[in-house]
């Protein structure tokens, strides 16, 4: 079987050497991404939208072109395992999404999805082997065309001094940079 152009094992290894562990996750996602890619037509660019942000995104980062620092992956966490390669100019595209119903002939898959055994209770080989097994047939695929509005690539614009903290930061965020408004994650600053 192979994921994108990878070996399973040699892609494993990839896993491995990308997110420190052989990550479940990562594994159901390339697996998603290469039929998302079998789907549509060669030769063209295309963004991403995740529709998680949990392992999904180091997927498609591992494996395709697409990143948050370039813009071209986007983050819309509705917590599913569902991804959407869709084209810039006119939003067609193909969405693939684990599909429940489908995963019922995979046991290990099952309960390691909708964690119905702690982690430490789990079968990683089978879990795995089983992954390999199922390949695309975990998933359902379909036609979309994505509302482009919010997927376009916004310009920074202009930046500058932040009068209050000194910090560069875009001027288009005010007249004081967004963390000397208020907006930070800190508690003390």
């Amino acid at each position: 079987m192979e994921i994108c152009g990878y070996q399973f094992k040699e892609f494993l290894e990839k896993i491995k050497g990308f997110h420190g562990s052989t990550a479940p996750g990562i594994i159901i996602g390339g697996l998603m991404i290469d039929l998302a890619q079998r789907n549509l037509p060669p030769g063209e660019f295309f963004d991403v939208i995740s529709e998680t942000t949990a392992c999904l995104p180091d997927a498609v980062q591992l494996l395709t072109s697409c990143t948050t620092g370039n813009g071209w992956l986007h983050l819309v966490d509705h917590g599913k395992f569902a991804l959407t390669f869709f084209e810039k100019e006119n939003g067609r595209g193909v969405r693939v999404f684990v599909d429940s119903a489908k995963m019922k002939k995979w046991g290990e898959v099952k309960a390691w999805y909708f964690k119905d055994k702690p982690k430490k209770e789990q079968d990683f080989d089978l879990l795995v082997r089983q992954m390999e097994e199922a390949g695309d047939g975990l998933f359902s695929l379909e036609e979309v065309t994505v509302n482009l509005e919010g997927f376009q690539k916004v310009k920074k614009g202009k930046t500058g001094y932040c009068p209050s903290c000194g910090e560069a930061y875009p001027l288009s965020h005010g007249k004081v940079c967004r963390r000397c408004a208020g907006d930070t994650p800190y508690l003390k600053v």
